[in-house]
């Protein structure tokens, strides 16, 4: 496979909406007989390169690939791999995306360490998690599960429950279902809200409009109710009326999605109080047709006993997997073809080189860590925005660029100075404040 042919998977929005409905019909034929494709991808080979722990991630995908007839190597335990003698995850995807592998699923500990392999491996790049930032093909799986249980996806009314700061499924899980214009209530335990920068870009990218939330009772999960919140993209005319102090009432819900807290992610938050799903949650007039899901694995947060309740599919979440995987496993090995157009803009666009200028604030993120030795820092500015917004090119966090420097001349100005505005694009270095354009050796001019 050619490079500039090349299609990965590292954020949802790899694919269009009308892909992944496509996505979604080939993945019923293949569950209608998952024995009969086993000469599909016969002769290649699938790398699972996964830096953290997984159990259905990594085995659904394993187990996609042999019932599409091709072949697995894994590298499923960080210590034994040559991570833990210091070698970064660019020479890695190098080396195993060179002659012994066609396609590679990535997990990663690092925010935006998918798009790094992505960039530097020259087969196809699949993200199995970065960090805290996305889960695309959990994505994939959930929405389909909804699908085949709903029939649609528009207009569904989804709860989010849980931790919704460091759940990366849920912030792909939130821009999907933006996209498909369902309607989202967040549930959050105090402390694990969604975080300002998935918010922002809901707004921003998705026309998401938001209102408090008062939620119909559900026992087990009204702790959280206080904080909860609406989120619409499909803009009813009474939204426009609505101010922080107006509730929007929630008495049908057809999802439930529980998340359980990521405490590899996060330490010494109390989580005592956390929300739990049982059977009296079910009970609720409001959660009458709703189905229960999560991504699994579970702790405390659902009820053992719910599990026969016919309500219950996050076990079918699991097994969706699998010929979801192997319908997007052969698209991007090119054994099947979708008809459907590619998104308008690609997530892999390129940025621009940070030069002495920008850092990502995410301290999670890949350049703050062990990217340090080899990634420069590289942003996507976004189209008019005033003052200028940079967001990194592997994590996606934002920042705000005040002072605009001149490469050559070593001299910054004011973003709204006429000197900043007359500066070329590509003679532009971008800072945070004075302050950094001057410990990067710039001047700032007066005024």
């Amino acid at each position: 496979m050619a490079d500039l042919e090349k299609r990965d998977l590292v954020s949802i929005e790899d694919l269009s909406q009308a892909e992944i409905l496509e996505l979604f019909h080939h993945a019923d034929e293949f569950r209608a007989n998952l024995l009969a494709w086993s000469d599909l991808c016969r002769g290649t080979i699938m790398a699972t390169l996964f830096f953290e722990p997984s159990t259905r991630t990594r085995l659904s995908f394993e187990s996609a690939m042999l019932r599409l007839g091709g072949g697995v190597i894994t590298a499923a335990d960080e210590k034994n791999t040559s991570r833990s003698k210091g070698e970064s995850l660019a020479d890695t995807v190098r080396v195993v995306g060179g002659s012994y592998a066609d396609i590679l699923v990535v997990r990663h500990p690092e925010d935006g360490a998918a798009r790094v392999a992505a960039r530097y491996a020259r087969v196809p790049v699949i993200n199995g998690g970065d960090g805290a930032h996305e889960h695309p093909t959990q994505t994939l799986c959930d929405l389909y599960t909804l699908w085949k249980e709903k029939g649609r996806l528009e207009g569904l009314e989804v709860v989010l429950c849980g931790d919704l700061r460091y759940s990366r499924t849920i912030h792909s899980f939130c821009y999907a279902l933006a996209r498909f214009r369902a309607n989202i209530v967040t549930m959050p335990y105090p402390g694990f809200e969604l975080p300002d920068y998935v918010l922002h870009r809901l707004r921003r990218d998705f026309g998401v409009q938001a209102a408090a939330a008062s939620v119909a009772e559900l026992p087990g999960l009204a702790g959280s109710s206080n904080a909860a919140a609406y989120l619409t993209s499909s803009k009813p005319h009474q939204l426009a009326l609505f101010t922080n102090l107006t509730n929007v009432e929630v008495n049908r819900i057809d999802a439930i999605y529980m998340t359980r807290a990521q405490r590899e992610r996060h330490s010494g938050e109390d989580t005592i109080n956390y929300p739990r799903l049982t059977r009296s949650t079910l009970g609720a007039e409001a959660a009458k047709d709703a189905r229960v899901m999560h991504p699994l694995p579970r702790v405390d947060e659902i009820d053992y006993d719910v599990d026969d309740d016919p309500r219950s599919i996050y076990f079918r979440q699991a097994e969706l997997g699998v010929p979801m995987r192997m319908a997007l496993l052969a698209f991007l090995l090119g054994k099947i073809q979708l008809r459907a157009a590619r998104p308008a803009l690609l997530s892999v666009m390129p940025g621009m080189a940070a030069g002495a200028g920008l850092r990502c604030r995410n301290e999670r993120c890949i350049t703050n860590n062990e990217g340090v030795r080899y990634l420069n820092g590289d942003f996507r500015l976004r189209d008019g925005e005033v003052p200028p917004v940079l967001s990194c090119a592997y994590c996606e966090r934002e920042i705000e660029a005040r002072f605009v420097g001149h490469s050559q001349s070593r001299v910054a100005h004011r973003y709204n100075a006429p000197e900043a505005r007359r500066i070329k694009a590509e003679l532009r270095v971008y800072f945070e404040s004075e302050t950094q354009a001057q410990a990067a050796g710039f001047q700032c001019a007066s005024g």
